[in-house]
């Protein structure tokens, strides 16, 4: 009997078996997409990280620093000159141009001379007439000499004839006076300037009757090379700076209290400079002011008499004062704050005590001290990263000056890219 061989039957997996076949691949999957989402959260380091971002910063340095204070004030000619008819008469012409500027002795106007040519003739006609009679006294007196020596006139008839002679000699000198005094008065009839500057408009025209019983206004000329500027300061503050001044906390800024700037109606400063000429001695009753005039260059007659300026008046100065923008410092309820950019490029706040302004700076009294970074620009970048994120310190420079064009460059990519803050928002 012949027996069939038939393959022996695989084996059945077991349950086991298909559980672990079926799941192997599965956690293998499952490990890498966990790998995979476990790269994509963690933070980039090495080589990739971004830059530190770039702030503007300035650098704490010691200064003199001069006090500056601010006063109204009013411009005025330095010399002002009223032209007066001194000769009465008919104004026969006008020699000068109005609103022109006019030398000293220059003619302005021309009066009739005619009545003054006159007198001055009859004066010369005196003259002669006197010493005609002069040359008649002295003859006769020297013919008496001999005569009374010989004794063939008598004592009194010498005299007479000495005391014609003197006679004769003061009607000559009158009558000298008279042609001077008639010259004088001819020259009255040329009205001419009496000091350099600019002269205004004519007070009279021609045919007009002037000097009739006065002294008639003919026109104004004032000097406006250099201008006075009359301005006024609170005496508890002069009195306040002198105390200071005597203990040493400041010290003087010149010999004359330093210079003058003036700032117009427009808030433009005027170019040049002035200086202080001097202080009154007598306080106000009425407003406690004491009255202040200073002095200045006017070239070009930019200034205009009676024109309202401000006045910027250096005092005193302080000895190592430290400066910083005003856009640094921060002005709150609570105090003056300000952004200290440290060794490690991270940032801390700091309160500090502000002083007075000077050009577009505030001067700090405490808190801060020389050699510390203050951050200046830069303040939009932070609002884009986390707090504690450290930051690259860069010198800051004020706009309109030489590295102006760099800063602005720097601070103009927040300012392009702040407008994509909202859509990322509205993304998430």
């Amino acid at each position: 009997m012949l027996l069939s061989r038939t393959p022996p039957a695989c084996p059945s997996p077991s349950r086991s078996t298909l559980n672990r076949r079926i799941w192997a691949p599965s956690a293998l999957g499952l490990t890498l997409l966990l790998v995979a989402c476990g790269q994509g959260s963690a933070p980039a380091a090495g080589p990739g990280a971004p830059p530190p971002a770039e702030v503007g910063v300035v650098t704490v340095a010691l200064t003199d620093v001069g006090l500056v204070t601010e006063l109204p004030g009013r411009l005025e000619a330095s010399r002002v000159a009223q032209v007066r008819a001194r000769a009465a008469g008919i104004v026969q012409k006008r020699l000068f141009t109005e609103g022109s500027q006019v030398k000293a002795g220059q003619a302005l106007f021309q009066i009739d001379p005619s009545p003054y040519q006159a007198t001055l003739a009859s004066a010369q006609a005196s003259v002669a007439k006197a010493e005609a009679n002069l040359m008649q006294a002295a003859a006769q007196a020297e013919r008496f000499k001999p005569l009374i020596e010989a004794k063939a006139i008598s004592q009194q008839e010498f005299v007479n004839a000495q005391a014609a002679q003197k006679l004769a000699e003061a009607e000559v000198a009158m009558a000298r006076a008279a042609v001077q005094t008639a010259r004088i008065n001819l020259g009255y009839a040329a009205i001419t300037a009496p000091i350099s500057g600019r002269i205004g408009r004519a007070l009279v025209t021609e045919g007009a009757l002037v000097g009739q019983g006065e002294a008639t206004p003919m026109a104004v000329i004032q000097q406006i090379d250099p201008m006075y500027v009359n301005f006024t300061q609170s005496a508890s503050e002069v009195m306040q700076l002198r105390r200071q001044l005597e203990s040493g906390q400041l010290k003087r800024a010149g010999s004359q209290a330093a210079s003058v700037r003036l700032v117009l109606e427009d808030g433009t400063e005027y170019a040049r400079p002035g200086k202080l000429l001097f202080s009154d001695l007598t306080v106000d009753s009425t407003s406690g002011q004491i009255t202040l005039r200073a002095e200045v260059p006017n070239p070009k007659g930019e200034l205009l008499p009676g024109l309202y300026v401000r006045v910027r008046l250096e005092q005193a100065q302080v000895a190592n004062a430290i400066t910083l923008p005003q856009q640094a410092v921060t002005r709150t309820q609570q105090g003056d704050k300000i952004t200290v950019v440290g060794a490690d490029g991270k940032l801390s706040q700091r309160t500090v005590k502000v002083g007075a302004a000077r050009n577009n700076q505030w001067i700090v009294l405490e808190g801060l001290k020389a050699g510390e970074q203050v951050m200046v620009d830069g303040f939009q970048k932070l609002q884009m990263m986390p707090p504690g994120t450290p930051v690259k310190a860069v010198p800051w420079k004020a706009p309109g000056s030489a590295a102006a064009p760099a800063a602005a460059a720097s601070g103009a990519a927040p300012a392009a890219s702040a407008p994509a803050a909202p859509a990322s928002a509205g993304q998430k």
